[in-house]
């Protein structure tokens, strides 16, 4: 009986199934900008880009459909703004706030009414917003520089927080329980946090662009046509075209959607 045991063929090993990739809505005005993240995210194994969204309505009905575990929401979108839109999806997924507004005030705004980190364009390579997209849905906050510097001012009590504090932007439903430490928890525990994601953005220099072209290609990945660039720089359309021939041919690129995504370092 002993010999019959001892020789039964071992159970085969079970292979524990992947984890589920995380699952992420995609919110921006810009076409470009979209595209270019929903190259960059569904790029990596364990995460997928369920749906884009070029509005806030859009981005709500989007969460609301789709149950994501992370939304990626752009401030300034025609129609609802992110916002305006951010205390809904708050209340489905967390939200990083992923955008050109870098004024303290709706960085502030954005955080009061829930945002999970807030990231402003320019200011972090492309492996960093991977590590914060999937970090935000653990509950860890990433900021780069410009809006951990807000925030700080915020917790530290100086005049121009306190200036800035009762901003408000329309009529929205109430706002959840923030996800941040508040000003009473001390800034020990933003420190981690800020220090995760304010080292390091695209490398830009090898473009060598003047100073100039670089508030042109900032203006063009924005979203800017042509018309808009020149009144927002005082300078005339042949001016802005000249100046675009310049960047595309330091950029080695041909369109402006190509230059936005090795602009963005998405490309």
């Amino acid at each position: 009986m002993r010999d019959e045991q001892s020789h039964q063929p071992p159970l085969p090993a079970t292979t524990p199934e992947p984890p589920a990739p995380l699952r992420v809505v995609v919110a921006d005005d810009n076409p470009v900008v979209r595209a270019g993240l929903t190259a960059l995210l569904s790029g990596r194994a364990d995460i997928t880009v369920v749906a884009e969204a070029a509005d806030g309505r859009a981005a709500c009905e989007a969460a609301r459909r789709h149950r994501p575990d992370v939304v990626l929401l752009d401030v300034r979108m025609p129609g609802v703004d992110g916002l305006s839109a951010l205390p809904y999806l708050v209340g489905i997924a967390p939200v990083m706030m992923l955008t050109y507004s870098r004024e303290p005030d709706i960085i502030q705004e954005a955080l009061r009414r829930g945002a999970g980190g807030y990231l402003v364009h320019g200011e972090f390579t492309a492996e960093q917003l991977v590590t914060a997209v999937r970090d935000v849905r653990q509950g860890r906050a990433h900021f780069t520089p410009t809006p951990a510097g807000a925030l700080l001012e915020q917790l530290r009590g100086t005049p121009e927080a306190n200036a800035t504090a009762h901003v408000r932007y329309g009529p929205t439903p109430a706002s959840p329980q923030p996800r941040w430490p508040s000003a009473t928890q001390g800034l020990s525990q933003l420190q981690p946090s800020v220090a995760q994601s304010s080292s390091g953005t695209p490398d830009r220099s090898r473009f060598q662009l003047s100073a100039r072209e670089v508030e042109i290609m900032d203006l063009i990945a924005s979203g800017m046509n042509n018309q808009q660039i020149a009144g927002t720089c005082f300078i005339s359309e042949k001016t802005v075209k000249n100046h675009i021939n310049r960047i595309f041919a330091k950029l080695h690129s041909t369109s402006r959607s190509e230059a936005t995504a090795k602009w963005l370092g998405l490309g």
